[in-house]
């Protein structure tokens, strides 16, 4: 055998790479495409094929509803463990015409980090939990995080070097880092410092020709795009280097629940006009849902939760809260001190008792088994009480802790940034945001459509309470209900206004002209990308 000439399998490659030959089974092209750039990389793909392909696409899939039969499943899953990986992945999907998926956390909220709406398409997972490594730097109140870091595991990284740093980003341990920034990510440091992608300094991205870039050589304008304007869109994060905040050893998190035979409503009707006014230090989130009535048998009545944090101890808080916001009750009692570390776990309903290593976990749901769909908006002007008796109405139409409302308070920080420093434009006049959601345990498309037509009859309620031209929504609670490009992500500008401006609102025009300097061909797309402006012409 001549040694000198390359083997046959390199030469398919080489030729199938060049001409961008398809067939029966495209992975096979896409495998020697790989092998041609790294002879051992095909030892980190799962083809269907692979006895494991499965339980790893599943062990991401954060929402049941979309791990069915019937969910469009990838061609193969890569598992990148390091850049150049991503590099010839990259090469290869355009060589071969597979769109890439990527999924860090596995937590979008229409399941497009790793499925699709297009039975059709062929697409491949890339999936970065490989690439989670953290580097925190104490002296500069910096970190180097990779995209496929989890939030707790950065969370419980900052917490072995320092008490007093954090990062404000959002309270479920398993979102990945890669997603939460790309949307906004929003968590109980809003207030005091905004959101997570407020709060980086650098990134490393790899775009659709497969260069490596950092803040410096992508230029300012793809970096404002790449924090808040959407995953999946304008390349791939790789890592981001953040900026820790500082907080007080001891933070303070308190529960206070009422049902509407101890005032919910009336308590409710005034937070509104009290948490956008709290100082910078008080985050407030409020639940609302049905639950089992604890004085009358065989009913139910509405409960609201109100979860609150203090960055300090419960000796500032009570007084403080006695002051400004009387009608809660708040007592010593309702109030646990602990780390903001802790607090994460307390906000992500894990016992009081549960060690700082519970952040590590990431196979853990914060609906367990149950299927879910949410929907968001922006309130700008305080409910009525007469509303808030139509929402108690609304929330009785289904079982016991099924559908529900999530307030979140704004305010300080968050008003004080303008509205186009990165894409998340949702900043002053915002009261709070509301996030509507429905959960169900039962299968079958039935039941599911019964859950998902009552929470749009919730949503179309909520309309004359909400933001309006546009109705504002938040990207990372991803809704295609509001609308979406076609089956495999094409794009169509005058088509995308209708998403894009309900997240991006003035921002988004400045979104597709990135989008068109940076990827003009749409290589990177799903169901709501950014399109190009090419897509119009």
């Amino acid at each position: 055998m001549d040694t000198a000439h390359p083997s046959f399998p390199i030469l398919v490659a080489l030729f199938v790479l060049l001409l961008g030959v398809t067939s029966s089974q495209p992975y096979e092209e896409f495998l020697q495409c790989l092998e041609f750039h790294d002879s051992n990389i095909t030892s980190i793909v799962y083809t269907r094929a692979n006895s494991s392909f499965s339980s790893l696409l599943e062990s991401s899939i954060r929402n049941p509803r979309f791990d069915t039969s019937a969910t469009p499943k990838p061609l193969l899953i890569f598992t990148p463990r390091q850049i150049s990986h991503i590099e010839s992945a990259i090469r290869c999907s355009r060589a071969h015409r597979i769109q890439i998926r990527v999924r860090s956390g596995g937590h979008d909220y229409e399941g497009l980090s790793y499925s699709t709406i297009s039975p059709s398409l062929t697409f491949l997972v890339l999936d970065l939990r490989n690439l989670r490594a953290i580097q925190v730097d104490v002296p500069s109140k910096t970190a180097w995080a990779q995209a496929g870091a989890t939030l707790g595991e950065l969370y419980y990284a900052i917490a072995a070097e320092s008490r007093t740093l954090a990062f404000p980003a959002g309270i479920c341990p398993t979102v990945g880092l890669g997603g939460q920034i790309s949307g906004g990510g929003w968590g109980t440091l809003l207030r005091k410092y905004g959101l997570a992608a407020d709060n980086v300094l650098d990134a490393t991205v790899i775009d659709a020709k497969g260069r490596i870039l950092n803040r410096a050589s992508m230029g300012e304008d793809l970096f404002w795009a790449i924090r808040g304007g959407g995953g999946n869109t304008f390349g791939i994060v790789i890592a981001w280097k953040i900026k820790l905040v500082p907080v007080p050893a001891t933070v303070t998190a308190c529960t206070v629940t009422r049902t509407l035979e101890q005032n919910a409503t009336e308590i409710v009707h005034r937070w509104q006009y009290v948490v956008d006014k709290l100082p910078n230090d008080v985050f407030f989130m409020v639940v609302l849902n049905s639950v089992a009535n604890p004085v009358q048998a065989n009913a139910t009545t509405i409960q609201a939760s109100f979860n609150s944090l203090y960055l300090g101890g419960i000796e500032g808080l009570i007084p403080m809260m006695d002051a400004k916001f009387p009608d809660l009750g708040l007592r010593r009692e309702n109030c646990v001190e602990m780390s903001w570390a802790k607090s994460i776990l307390y906000f992500a309903g894990f016992p009081l008792n549960s060690p700082l290593e519970s952040l590590l976990d990431r196979t853990i749901s914060a609906t367990g088994s149950a299927k879910f769909k949410g929907k968001s908006d922006y309130v700008k002007e305080p409910i009525p009480i007469s509303g808030f008796e139509g929402i108690w109405e609304k929330l009785k139409e289904v079982g016991v802790q099924t559908g529900g409302l999530i307030l979140a308070s704004y305010g300080g920080k968050m008003s004080e940034i303008p509205e186009s420093s990165i894409p998340f434009p949702h900043r002053a006049g915002n009261i709070y945001q509301v996030e509507e959601v429905a959960f169900w345990v039962e299968d079958g498309v039935e039941a599911a459509d019964g859950y998902l037509n009552w929470l749009r009859g919730l949503y179309e309620y909520m309309t004359p309470y909400v933001s309006k031209n546009p109705r504002e929504a938040y990207a990372n609670y991803r809704d295609l209900d509001i609308g979406r490009n076609g089956g495999g992500g094409e794009g169509d500008y005058r088509r995308a206004r209708s998403w894009g401006s309900s997240y991006y609102k003035n921002n988004f025009d400045r979104l597709v002209r990135v989008k068109t300097a940076v990827d003009p061909a749409n290589f990177f797309r799903n169901e709501q990308s950014i399109p190009p402006l090419s897509s119009w012409r």
